[in-house]
């Protein structure tokens, strides 16, 4: 933290934040006050437009593009002492893999990294990209002969003209570990079946031992990749962002990710109940709890301040410091005061899922406040891989998960505010058109698991 704010203080930021009277955390918490993206737009205006020393000395090198809620296009400063935190992370997340397994037989087969493309534009002076085209200009050369797709393809914007240019590049290499957002990964994997004829990806690519994956959990997805790859293959979870590579998992037997405390980045925590409260809790790192829900908030080396990145985590271990991500603070129901976060409707399908043995694609859950009979429920949209006779059944199944997780909305069932839930299915290919709908098809986009309004809802009734 002091390192951070040492190097920082002769920016206007930190002038305007009186950098160097900071020489504690409590000095620090009272001078830099927690913000959003939109909070800091004001310095981030100043560095688009090419000025220095404005949230960090001198320009960055890159600004990562990515999409905002609120504010479009959002633009992240990475800077020349930010960069390694976002290469050298994904590297470490590999090196504890073969260091714990042993397992080196990846290396020696073709990588694939299904991401966005590798070319940046410039603004002022500064190259402009998404994260993952960036990143592809630092891939060490050691990996560069066996790395797809190629420069030219990976180019390609259309995600669907992408896909089909990577199954052709692809499907008679000998490929041996993937990596991506698992609903895009399952849409390559079903286009080289598609190409090949083949039953399963293991009579492809038999090599194929290794998938690397972030963005999303991962839970969800797990039956349906593995029964479509037709093996059981190692797994490696990844948390990168924008504003900064923030964890990774570093072994196979512990639950959760290896919190990246030493990478450039100061970390806060603030309890998730409290975040839009005007004088939030804050908490660094020696004074978090287990299994507490926090909002994440980062002060990194490419000028980040107080910034609250949007996701909430829990801490499953402070011996080495693991993390699991909970959701989105903004993606979550409390139309009734339950506030039902992502983990909990998770937890509910996979469950429900397992125990009845049903195959899905995607879903969302969106609160139905008035109904055009009966007391409010919570819309569940589903597609299914298999079409499921005993609806019923199951949505009865997720509302008993559900409660158990949520004590707030099974209070809510007792009382009959609302009723147990109700699944709308949504037709094949539903959320991939919803998808392309909204300009989100492939690349880092996923699909909001829940939210607070109808706005998804009412789009996705068109595929219903």
């Amino acid at each position: 933290m002091l390192g951070l704010v040492k190097d920082a203080q002769f920016t206007l930021f930190g002038k305007d934040h009186h950098f160097t009277e900071i020489n504690n955390y409590g000095s620090f918490k009272k001078n830099i006050p927690v913000r959003d993206y939109e909070g800091l737009k004001i310095y981030i205006d100043k560095v688009v437009a090419g000025e220095s020393d404005i949230l960090w000395k001198g320009k960055p090198l890159y600004l990562a593009k990515t999409s905002g809620t609120t504010s479009g296009v959002k633009y992240i400063p990475l800077t020349k002492e930010s960069i390694p935190n976002h290469i050298n992370s994904a590297r470490n997340a590999l090196l504890m893999y073969i260091h714990e397994t042993g397992n080196t037989s990846f290396i020696n087969g073709k990588m694939i990294f299904l991401q966005g493309s590798p070319v940046l534009t410039e603004k002022a002076g500064i190259n402009v990209g998404r994260l993952s085209g960036i990143v592809y200009h630092f891939v060490p050369a050691y990996l560069l002969k066996n790395r797809m797709p190629s420069f030219d393809v990976n180019c390609i914007e259309d995600w669907e003209t992408k896909v089909e240019a990577i199954t052709k590049e692809t499907i008679s290499k000998k490929m041996s570990l993937i990596s991506g957002i698992p609903p895009w990964v399952l849409m390559y994997f079903e286009k080289l079946l598609e190409i090949s004829g083949k039953q399963k990806i293991k009579d492809i690519f038999p090599d194929f031992s290794l998938f690397v994956y972030g963005g999303v959990n991962y839970e969800p997805y797990r039956t349906k990749i593995e029964a479509i790859v037709g093996k059981k293959i190692d797994t490696i979870e990844t948390y990168p962002a924008s504003e900064g590579f923030i964890a990774y998992q570093d072994s196979q037997k512990e639950h959760g990710l290896l919190l990246n405390v030493d990478s450039g980045i100061f970390f806060e925590f603030i309890p998730a109940g409290e975040i839009f409260e005007e004088d939030p809790t804050r908490f660094s790192l020696k004074d978090v709890e287990l299994e507490v829900n926090y909002a994440l908030i980062l002060n990194n080396n490419a000028g980040l301040w107080g910034y609250n990145i949007g996701d909430t985590i829990k801490f499953v271990s402070k011996d080495p410091y693991r993390i699991v991500v909970t959701g989105r603070i903004k993606h979550f129901i409390s139309a009734f005061g339950e506030h039902v976060i992502g983990e909990e409707v998770e937890f509910a399908m996979m469950k429900a899922a397992e125990e009845l043995k049903v195959e899905f694609v995607e879903f969302t859950v969106a609160p139905q406040v008035n109904p055009e009979s009966g007391i409010p429920y919570h819309e569940w949209f589903v597609e299914f891989s298999v079409p499921l006779v005993e609806l019923d059944a199951f949505a009865t199944k997720i509302d008993v998960y559900l409660q158990q997780k949520n004590i707030y909305y099974k209070d809510l069932i007792a009382g009959k505010i609302l009723r147990p839930l109700l699944i709308t299915v949504v037709k094949p290919e539903g959320f991939k058109n919803y998808m392309r709908s909204i300009g989100k098809l492939g690349g880092q986009n996923k699909v909001a698991r829940l939210s607070n309004d109808r706005n998804i809802a009412d789009e996705l009734k068109q595929w219903t």
